[in-house]
């Protein structure tokens, strides 16, 4: 079933889709009147909708019910990501949103290589954030994570001091996920580093913070892949791939 996030307000039963939802379902989809769809509202209320009508900007259904979304994880995980070289992270993005993260923080570490401008960066967000969306919808999420602006390393420490915990992930060794995680954390944070990884002054500042070294094994694996791994053990070790 087609699946689309909505912030618009149901009037006697039945909602509008406009915009580029509406022409996805109109012309890409080609989804006709008599078709279900799902709808997912900024308070993660699900819709199970029947098209009453469609246009090529506007598509009009009709609520057969609705319920609280329940497709996500229970542990709210912020990815703390060094900026990887070329279009790695708009893979890192759209598979770690599959995944189950709730926010990406693009991090500018010491031994990124990938250094864009402010400006470069803000039009790369854009797009980001537009992966993010499409990620979502083709996973079925509750929510659209969000894509933060690029912040240093030193800003991205002082950020997660709002998670319960806190884990960076370091090739040079630390302790496992599995030992680490012994509870279900309501929001935890997991640094990743770039291709050069984390200099050793870098993990010192995420310890002295409260947070903890983790490893992934004794293999090095590459920045695009250290993320999807994370993330997998993790919800693996929360119980979200129950």
């Amino acid at each position: 079933m087609a699946w689309f996030f909505t912030d618009s307000n149901p009037i006697g039963g039945k909602l509008i889709i406009e915009g580029e939802n509406a022409r996805h379902i109109s012309k890409s989809l080609r989804m006709k009147p008599g078709e279900e769809l799902t709808l997912v509202t900024p308070g993660r209320e699900q819709l199970d909708c029947v098209i009453d009508s469609v246009s090529g900007e506007a598509v009009c259904v009709e609520i057969k019910s609705s319920h609280p979304c329940e497709q996500e994880p229970d542990v709210e995980i912020t990815l703390y990501q060094a900026l990887p070289k070329g279009d790695k992270m708009e893979y890192i993005i759209q598979k770690c949103v599959e995944l189950g993260v709730t926010k990406i923080v693009p991090v500018i570490s010491n031994r990124c290589v990938s250094r864009p401008d402010r400006k470069s960066l803000e039009k790369k967000q854009k797009r980001w954030q537009k992966i993010a969306r499409e990620a979502a919808q083709q996973s079925r999420r509750g929510i659209i994570p969000s894509v933060e602006s690029a912040v240093s390393f030193k800003e991205a420490v002082q950020l997660s001091a709002q998670n319960k915990q806190n884990i960076i992930f370091y090739e040079l060794g630390g302790d496992s996920v599995k030992k680490l995680i012994t509870s279900r954390p309501e929001t935890l944070g997991i640094f990743i580093g770039s291709e050069g990884g984390f200099e050793e002054s870098e993990v010192e500042l995420v310890l002295n913070s409260g947070g903890s070294k983790a490893t992934l094994g004794k293999r090095i694996l590459r920045a695009e892949t250290a993320p999807l791994a994370a993330l997998s053990v993790i919800m693996y070790a929360t119980g979200n791939f129950d």
